[in-house]
């Protein structure tokens, strides 16, 4: 009986050992395995985006990139740092097609990033990729005079007078510049009932009044601004904004014309480039980032229209209300307003004459 008893102990104890080493077995790989996916985890490659932008973007996408690197971070663990280029749209659309490797092109307009599709860098269907036809805010033109208004300006009528000195970039090189150029044919267009050489003759006489053209919006700031030329700036209105606060409203005031352009600058990955360097995932959140609350949030901060509605009806009061036309509306696109305005040998060439 005591003799069976041991035995029957012994095949326990012998049982209960096994049973413990294969948990204590089990345990420690589950424990390898959680550490090995933990140190994955934290131990991911860090990551460097290059945005190439235009002009006046710049204090946006400073706040902007640090926002979005602490998002990521915090979702994925991983370490993103984003660069960025910047000068006028036309320009910076050149640079990436001669080798400028950019993940990521925030520009001025469609036409730039379709003339870096057009090389086969960027997918022809990248404005569909993104709500909004990716451009995930807006502007307009507005006009930036000297404090008082000293010369009365108060719509583009104002502009043809001949004592009248304005500052606005080359749109050859600048998108904004296009945007001032499309803004004023527009108005003139309603002005005289959709008659096209009458428009010609009116935005004629508003380059006549031009005497410098910068290669970007940013340079006609400075201009502007700083060295003292010219009576009024036709400027993005978050450009107009920033010379504001930066300067103080002592110094300059913002004049919003009866009819403007609703300029809408677009977003897009650099397929050839990201897939390349094994960045798409993280370019690809960075500027679908820029339609969440925190991005449409910074976009209105630095005076960019957002449009989320929710963000959109907070900012309202910031943005003047004004009869707005459209690129499609008025010029049948951006490919057509390139061709017949500022190509070689199109109206720009026909009526600006450098002094």
């Amino acid at each position: 009986m005591n003799i069976t008893n041991k035995r029957k102990s012994k095949g326990l104890f012998f049982l209960l050992s096994v049973i413990t080493s294969v948990a204590l077995v089990l345990s420690a790989c589950g424990s390898k395995n959680e550490s090995a996916s933990s140190s994955s985890e934290g131990d991911k490659k860090a990551v460097e985006l290059l945005n190439v932008s235009y002009d006046p973007t710049r204090e946006f996408y400073q706040d902007f990139n640090k926002a979005f690197a602490s998002y990521w971070k915090e979702k994925t663990g991983q370490e993103v740092t984003i660069k960025q280029s910047h000068g006028g749209s036309g320009k910076q659309a050149r640079s990436v097609i001669d080798g400028l490797e950019a993940d990521v092109v925030t520009l001025a307009l469609a036409y730039d990033i379709d003339a870096i599709a057009d090389t086969g860098l960027i997918e022809k269907n990248w404005q569909q990729r993104l709500d909004k036809n990716s451009s995930p805010y807006t502007s307009t033109i507005v006009f930036l005079v000297r404090k008082g208004n000293p010369k009365g300006i108060k719509d583009w009528d104002d502009l043809v007078r001949s004592d009248v000195s304005i500052i606005t970039p080359n749109p050859k090189t600048s998108g904004g510049a296009r945007w001032n150029y499309l803004a004023a044919w527009g108005y003139a267009l309603k002005k005289y009932g959709g008659d096209e050489e009458k428009a010609k003759e009116f935005v004629a006489k508003i380059y006549k009044n031009v005497p410098v053209l910068d290669s970007g919006a940013r340079g006609a700031t400075t201009t502007f601004v700083e060295r003292k030329i010219g009576d009024v700036l036709l400027a993005w209105e978050n450009e107009a904004f920033l010379a504001i606060n930066e300067l103080g409203k002592d110094q300059f005031e913002i004049v919003v014309p009866s009819v403007s352009i609703l300029a809408e600058p677009p977003v897009a990955v650099v397929d050839k480039v990201v897939d390349k360097k094994g960045t798409r995932e993280v370019a690809e959140e960075y500027l679908k980032y820029l339609y969440t609350e925190e991005g449409q949030e910074l976009a209105a901060k630095h005076y960019y229209r957002p449009t989320l509605p929710k963000v959109a009806e907070k900012y309202k009061d910031t943005f003047p209300q004004l009869e707005l036309f459209t690129v499609d509306e008025l010029f049948g696109g951006w490919r057509e307003a390139q061709k017949k305005h500022f190509d070689d040998g199109g109206i720009f060439d026909q009526i600006y004459q450098p002094k």
